[in-house]
């Protein structure tokens, strides 16, 4: 996660899936608004292609308010998830208005590494609660807080 963008980007490019495994492959990453999506290096190696995706729709499937998330008996359990950022970011993209959610995350990045899935509600970064905040603002502690984040987030339970 982080306000990045490829010098050789387009944002007319289609995204294509990628066949890259392990660690020292290149992997997707993204910007903090979730706008742009381009290859990043890992390991050392660099990629001559870049990846872009404009302007991602929600992943929602319906809107949940604050009050549904914290409601005791709620369909939504609590996750916690330490997730230290490595040198393009932390793999993650955060969108929305009060809650916040993950509308991407990076296959092969740290916040996968973490167990972090697209659709997660946003409650606390670093121990301060974010559920009346949204996107920009919530970018914005992350980008300048430590490497390392403590994340809580509220996920739906399976029917």
């Amino acid at each position: 996660m982080g306000p990045r963008t490829a010098d050789n980007a387009s944002k007319n490019e289609k995204a294509t899936t990628s066949s890259c495994v392990g660690p020292a492959k290149p992997r997707l990453r993204s910007s903090s608004d979730g706008n742009i999506y381009t290859r990043r290096t890992v390991g050392g190696r660099s990629s001559s292609s870049s990846l872009t995706l404009s302007s991602p729709k929600s992943v929602l499937k319906r809107p949940v308010s604050t009050e549904e998330l914290i409601t005791p008996g709620s369909p939504y359990i609590k996750k916690t998830f330490t997730i230290v950022g490595d040198a393009v970011g932390w793999g993650f993209v955060v969108r929305g208005q009060q809650p916040c959610y993950i509308q991407a995350v990076e296959p092969f990045g740290p916040a996968a590494a973490a167990g972090m899935k697209v659709r997660q509600f946003v409650v606390s970064v670093n121990g301060l609660n974010v559920l009346d905040l949204d996107y920009r603002t919530v970018s914005h502690l992350i980008l300048t807080g430590p490497k390392t984040v403590l994340m809580e987030v509220m996920e739906e339970m399976d029917h």
